[in-house]
């Protein structure tokens, strides 16, 4: 545990740092692009402010009008906008601004400006547009500081101030505001902020947005405020640029849009007393904004969600979330530090307790969307919070705590397999290789049924061969056995020589342990009668094995020292079943099992009770059973054989002696009751239990 918290801290770390080594070199600006490009389709619902906001585009028809109707090139002469602004005057537009640079004296000569001019008197809060040029020394009076010290501003500090191209001195007059146009582009192009204020000669000036905002609402206070800039009861948050973050409201078009063509030839045809084209009410109480949007008048910029979006529509854009109070709010960097640490942390600490490839690919499906999700719901309360850090911390924590895995836990369930591929069956191999804790030095108590067999007579038989023949004898049978126990999911413990010891419901739960461990010993007993014959030519001797199971609790585990130790068992239950082994010796038998794992059979396994005999080191006599082989005793002498031993037990050994007689043929045990019952009916025992009382362990 302590080892994967170690681990998990110094990859979460990792992964964060390098996510901010790729943040802070511009490496993620792709990721981020593209998730906000998401977050801005997604949450993009139309115009919100309650004031409307109308566009009034010089799009590509307006200029197939001008130049078939009118005979007029690029640029039109300013005189042909009359008509526009005498529109608006009519429909009781709140302001106009206009996205349009007048910085030069008309080509069509005086009077043409003059007429502009004039028209832009009549109409009230008219707002023009300057544009920032290259950079001069600042004015007298210029502040040497940002105005706030949350705003560290490019466009406040004298280092940014820029000399300001005006429109002509007869316009400029005729203009109720000016402000500012052009652009602040992202590295990646795109345009996600604006500037309501920018530094220039002679202060901070605003942007066409504001400057409408103004023109409509001359004695709206500004105020620059630690949290943002105040226009009036409105808040704007800003970024550590002096920047706005807009929040989109769609793809080109979302706002009402009506061609310029359109609103000169409605003005026109009202002054000529004809119906118009376009009812002035279109811009009743509208901030009007008029702009380019043919291809060919290069007014149009990539946004997150469109890449030919018109610069007059980012105008309208930024006035609508001032008047919905609803710019994004950036996220602090330390927020978005702390909150890509924890992820990090989570995700990391995550994949190195994944057990398997499944729980590996839940931890990705799970963990990694969550900073995609945080984004938009950060998004959906105003807030622009990185999903590009956080997510690619995120997947560099999960990738490298995969790696991480298969470099320990990998070599761990590599060395475990090579380890226990010889003693366990597969399936118990991967148990462990899932949970390697159960291999800490230590154990647990828990029930399980424990089998010991040894080969009869193998000490003498030993003694004749040589040690090339001796194992070789002792490999084939071990691998004969050995596979039935393990095909029957137990656990060998050790090989002592020719015994086998082995388990079950350890360290894999088997709650049919008991039937397991019977039905592999009958196993073994019909394959070493199949090999038998091949034993017999290669010794001289037939080979017959005694196996004893008990089944009972124990403490099993890994038992041992700190440097080597061996999953095995120990206990009184274990010491039984090695006793059950010896007796077999007792009674002629081969497989004898305890009353403990009889109870457990019910009744899916033939067998017959042998007798209640007295072990060495236990109170208690222990009833035992010898489970039958299919086809090995007819029903009738089984009967006899439990009618002699219920005679046995009463006290009646004649009886008993001629139950036994009558099944003794083919049946060693019942041969052997019948001689004793013969003994004991010649010299009965002054006080009889029916208990074996054994010589020897």
């Amino acid at each position: 545990m302590l080892r994967h918290l170690g681990q998990g801290l110094l990859l979460g770390l990792g992964a964060a740092g390098l996510a901010l080594l790729l943040a802070w070199g511009e490496g993620l600006q792709a990721l981020e692009g593209a998730t906000w490009r998401w977050r801005v389709a997604h949450f993009a619902r139309g115009p919100q402010a309650e004031t409307p906001i109308v566009v009034i585009a010089l799009d590509q028809q307006s200029l197939d009008w001008g130049r078939r109707e009118n005979g007029l090139a690029w640029p039109w002469p300013r005189e042909a906008y009359v008509p526009l602004l005498d529109f608006c005057r009519r429909g009781g537009a709140r302001a106009v601004a206009l996205d349009l640079i007048v910085s030069e004296d008309s080509v069509y000569g005086v009077d043409d400006d003059r007429a502009f001019a004039a028209a832009l008197f009549r109409t009230s809060a008219t707002v023009g547009s300057m544009s920032l040029g290259a950079a001069a020394a600042p004015p007298p009076g210029w502040p040497v500081a940002a105005p706030t010290p949350v705003v560290v501003a490019k466009s406040y500090t004298p280092a940014a101030d820029q000399q300001l191209l005006l429109p002509v001195a007869e316009l400029t007059a005729a203009f109720t505001r000016l402000g500012a146009v052009g652009g602040n582009p992202d590295g990646d192009g795109l345009f996600r902020r604006v500037a309501l204020l920018s530094g220039g000669s002679g202060g901070a000036h605003p942007s066409l947005a504001l400057a409408s905002l103004l023109a409509a609402e001359p004695d709206l206070p500004l105020r620059l405020r630690p949290a943002g800039l105040e226009v009036g009861q409105r808040l704007v948050p800003l970024d550590g640029e002096g920047l706005a973050l807009l929040r989109y409201r769609g793809p080109s078009g979302t706002f009402p849009t009506w061609s310029a063509a359109a609103v000169i030839q409605s003005e026109l045809r009202m002054e000529a007393g004809e119906a118009p084209r376009l009812d002035p009410d279109i811009v009743r109480d509208a901030h009007v904004f008029f702009g380019l949007s043919a291809p060919g008048l290069y007014d149009l910029r990539p946004i997150p969600i469109d890449g030919v979006f018109p610069g007059v529509e980012i105008h309208a854009t930024a006035l609508d979330n001032l008047l919905a109070s609803d710019f994004l709010r950036p996220a602090p960097k330390l927020a978005s530090i702390l909150f890509t640490l924890l992820l990090a942390l989570l995700a990391a600490h995550t994949v190195l307790h994944c057990r398997n490839t499944w729980q590996t690919l839940l931890a990705f499906v799970v963990i990694l969307p969550v900073p995609v999700a945080a984004g938009f719901v950060a998004y959906s309360q105003g807030i622009a919070l990185s999903v590009a850090l956080p997510l690619t911390a995120t997947a560099l924590a999960l990738v490298g705590g995969v790696v991480l895995n298969y470099a320990t836990e990998g070599r761990k369930k590599r060395e475990i397999r090579r380890a226990f591929n010889q003693y366990l069956h597969p399936t118990v191999i991967e148990e462990l290789v899932k949970n390697p804790e159960r291999l800490r030095l230590g154990g647990e108590k828990r029930e399980i049924s424990i089998f010991f067999s040894d080969l009869q007579g193998f000490t003498t038989i030993a003694e004749k061969l040589d040690p090339e023949a001796l194992t070789a004898l002792l490999n084939d049978y071990l691998t004969a056995m050995t596979d039935i126990i393990l095909d029957a999911g137990g656990t060998i413990d050790k090989y002592e020589g020719d015994a086998i010891i082995a388990f079950w419901n350890a360290p894999l739960t088997q709650p049919d342990h008991a039937l397991r461990a019977v039905r592999a010993a009958l196993a073994c007993q019909e394959r070493l009668a199949e090999l038998r014959p091949a034993f017999r030519a290669r010794v001289g001797h037939d080979l017959h094995m005694r196996i004893g199971i008990n089944t009972g609790t124990a403490v099993v585990g890994n038992l041992g020292s700190a440097r080597r130790f061996d999953y095995t068992m120990l206990g009184d239950a274990v010491n039984l079943a090695a006793r059950l082994e010896g007796v077999n010796k007792e009674f002629a038998t081969y497989t004898l099992i305890s009353a403990a794992t009889r109870a457990a059979l019910a009744d899916s396994i033939a067998l017959r009770e042998i007798s209640r005999v007295a072990v060495v080191g236990r109170r208690e006599a222990v009833q035992i059973f010898e489970p039958l082989l299919a086809g090995s005793h007819d029903e009738a002498g089984l009967e006899l054989f439990a009618r002699g031993l219920s005679c046995y037990y009463a006290g009646d050994f004649s009886a008993a002696a001629g139950n036994f007689a009558q099944c003794a043929a083919g049946d060693p045990t019942a041969a052997l009751y019948a001689e004793r019952c013969r003994g004991l009916a010649e010299a009965p025992p002054p006080e009889w239990t029916g208990v074996w009382q054994l010589q020897g362990k």
